[in-house]
């Protein structure tokens, strides 16, 4: 029987957020949100190593409280607000092998999905290792709102987005929606891919994509306010649950 491949969990913690401010360190509960995912992949056994991706030595701490490794910080050039995720990656699986553990393949998770579980990555890593031919995994749900009643707008004019009709001639823009294909939108709560598809082919998800169906609220992503607040609401009800945090407050977190 051939190894199980070797996986590292990479956990991107860039400071600067806007429209959230230290979105990544603020108190959710008792705990700053980057602690859920830390704690999450840890728990969950799949991973050689559990990375966090930070250009700030305060965050750097948190993760290392929460029991992350932060091998060294982001170089500033890879940490801006429109640097593309590549760029981190193929850095840290390069320092990382320079460092003599190099793994078979990394998942992204972000500290942003919460209540992402460690049944969900397991999950997920069961699906990705028994799939063959598949460059990566990407985390997916249900669209709420679906492509084919959306239209591009240019002047005064409109166009639907997608001009396809069906079978009977009726345009899917003017059908009902239950008569309409399912359609997925990709959430941020979880990646895997081969680490080849990074330092060979300089992609975080190659060709070849399979999916991962979240439910719930797995894929639940915290862009901005209003997010935020669902989520303290969400905890505030008992709706859902983060995952279990075994190490201490952390006392100096950002507020």
């Amino acid at each position: 029987m051939s190894a199980s491949p070797s996986c590292v969990a990479l956990i991107p913690a860039r400071s600067g957020s806007k429209r959230v401010v230290d979105k990544n360190v603020r108190l959710l509960g008792e705990h700053p949100v980057m602690a859920y995912t830390i704690q999450a992949a840890l728990a969950s056994g799949v991973f050689g190593k559990v990375i966090v991706s930070t250009d700030s030595e305060a965050y750097a701490e948190v993760a290392r409280h929460y029991g992350a490794e932060v091998p060294g910080l982001r170089p500033a050039e890879f940490a801006s607000s429109t640097s593309p995720d590549i760029e981190w990656i193929v850095y840290t699986l390069e320092l990382l092998r320079e460092r003599g553990a190099a793994f078979d393949c990394f998942s992204i998770l972000r500290p942003t999905s919460p209540f992402r579980q460690a049944d969900t990555i397991r999950r997920a890593w069961a699906e990705f290792a028994g799939e063959t031919g598949v460059d990566s995994l990407r985390a997916v749900e249900k669209v709420k709102q679906h492509p084919g009643k959306m239209w591009a707008i240019r002047g005064r004019r409109m166009t639907p987005l997608l001009p396809l009709v069906r079978d009977d001639g009726t345009p899917w823009h003017s059908s009902q929606m239950a008569s309409l294909p399912e359609f997925y939108i990709q959430n941020a709560s979880l990646e895997i891919a081969w680490s080849r598809v990074a330092l060979e082919d300089n992609t975080i998800a190659g060709t070849v994509v399979m999916p991962f169906l979240t439910t719930e609220m797995e894929g639940f992503d915290i862009n901005d306010m209003e997010d935020w607040w669902y989520a303290q609401h969400l905890l505030s009800e008992g709706t859902y649950r983060l995952p279990e945090v075994s190490a201490a407050p952390f006392a100096a977190t950002a507020a």
